[in-house]
């Protein structure tokens, strides 16, 4: 076969789509089997693009800052010579993966929201998911005023970011027009209870106008900064968010690191930091509070088995991204130590592939790097949890003794746990933070590496 597709790869299990980022050849341009052709972007990571054969590039599908599905051809590469006519890849093709695509998507949301499947398409003839729908209807959104909202998803889909992103602007729902109310079947009894029992939604505040007149600077923000401030948003829109504090003793557990970091970095080559102690805390604590590592898919609590504990970690472009430790309580406390290490090296260095990011199932972020003494971290969306870790500070403090108390200088640090309140209540969050807090406080002093 003379020409060969380039398809856009499946970057992660949840990824269904990429944006194009940057052409590295232009069409005519020579290429080598697994040379760099173009670099996607994900809302995960960004990431090069290889040649499957070497020949010539052809001729280029789609431009730069375009959002394509996954499997669908972005190019073509002639290899048989610059002459030779390209042979596009049949429809057939393309509709399988969009099929497979939709069918994933629309699978995952039809499991505990049911929906009937007449009217997924509004009179313009745009698909919406079930989702999409059920905020349509909560929110008391007609379908005249759902076919106005735009679009960001595949043939212009409107996604849950953009319902999000709407009726965050969205200052009263049009008085004119009938709110959706979609006929449910079987499934319509259920959905309208559940909607009896939930309070109306207040209606959003109107963004306050900002001048940009003056002494001012307008700086554009870079996708990556774009998405962050999208998931921000979309977990607060999500989830109850509490936040519980608890002040811990940790002096033992410094005293140690002191006396062995120089042992870890001449045996291991590795350097030791609080965060693998922060990590193998957790993992213990959430195998004694199992709830804390779950989701919560409509009215399911799904319990995670594995235990991945993600890490935030600051990019030196001042952006965030959070790789992910899989299987985190297979590891002892130096292998931790090097997995840590090794997340953080990538993610700093633009290193990290898709599935580093993928899958977790807790998230730490370690605000005391920065010196501060506590935060009130966002959630990362699916978990229900995320741990701040502030900083480890020398403090006077009341040691009790079995001969009376005492005053003596001990290291102290503040931890604060987020947590969503649909599922973990006060009792649950506030006993598995202090879990944490004890196992740290417990630390041995005399603990071998």
């Amino acid at each position: 076969m003379p020409t060969v597709e380039l398809i856009m790869p499946k970057m992660g299990e949840s990824i269904m789509e990429a944006t194009i980022l940057k052409w590295l050849k232009k069409e005519g341009d020579a290429i080598a089997t697994d040379e760099s052709v173009l670099e996607i972007a994900t809302d995960k990571v960004d990431s090069e693009v290889p040649a499957p054969q070497g020949g010539v590039l052809s001729k280029i599908l789609f431009a730069e800052g375009e959002v394509v599905p996954v499997g669908k051809a972005i190019a073509l590469i002639n290899t048989g010579g610059a002459d030779e006519a390209p042979i596009v890849a049949a429809p057939a093709k393309e509709e399988k993966v969009t099929a497979a695509a939709s069918a994933t998507a629309v699978s995952k949301v039809a499991e505990s929201i049911q929906v009937a499947e007449g009217n997924k398409n509004g009179d313009s003839g745009r698909f919406y998911s079930p989702l999409v729908l059920n905020i349509a209807r909560s929110e008391q959104i007609s379908m005249a005023e759902l076919e106005r909202i735009p679009g960001t998803g595949k043939d212009n889909r409107v996604t849950k970011g953009d319902m999000m992103a709407y009726l965050e602007n969205r200052k009263a729902p049009a008085s004119q027009e009938v709110p959706l109310n979609l006929p449910t079947g079987k499934a319509e009894e259920p959905v309208q209870q559940v909607q009896k029992a939930q309070p109306v939604a207040e209606t959003p505040v109107a963004k306050p106008s900002i001048s940009v007149s003056g002494n001012v600077e307008i700086v554009e923000m870079d996708r990556m900064r774009k998405l962050i401030a999208q998931h921000m948003v979309m977990s607060k829109h999500t989830s109850p968010h509490v936040t519980s504090f608890v002040e811990a003793d940790v002096t033992n557990m410094v005293m140690w690191r002191e006396k062995v970091k120089d042992t870890v970095l001449k045996r291991d080559g590795e350097k030791i930091t609080f965060t693998p102690i922060f990590v193998e805390a957790v993992v213990r604590a959430l195998k004694d509070f199992p709830l804390v590592n779950s989701s919560l898919d409509g009215e399911r609590i799904i319990i995670r088995k594995d235990l991945n504990i993600g890490m935030a970690t600051a990019l030196p472009s001042g952006n965030l991204i959070v790789p992910v430790i899989k299987a985190a309580d297979q590891f002892n406390l130096i292998g931790l130590t090097k997995q840590v290490n090794d997340l953080a090296n990538r993610a700093r260095n633009n290193k990290l592939k898709p599935e580093d990011t993928q899958g977790g199932t807790f998230t730490i972020s370690n605000v005391g790097t920065f010196g501060n003494v506590m935060g009130t971290p966002i959630i990362n969306q699916p978990q229900v949890a995320i741990l701040a870790t502030g900083v480890i500070k020398k403090k006077p403090v009341v040691i009790e003794t079995p001969t009376g108390d005492t005053i003596g200088i001990r290291h102290m640090m503040f931890l604060s746990l987020s947590y969503d309140h649909r599922i973990v209540d006060g009792a649950l969050g506030g006993s598995f933070l202090r879990r944490i807090a004890d196992y740290l406080e417990q630390f041995d002093i005399n603990r071998v590496v």
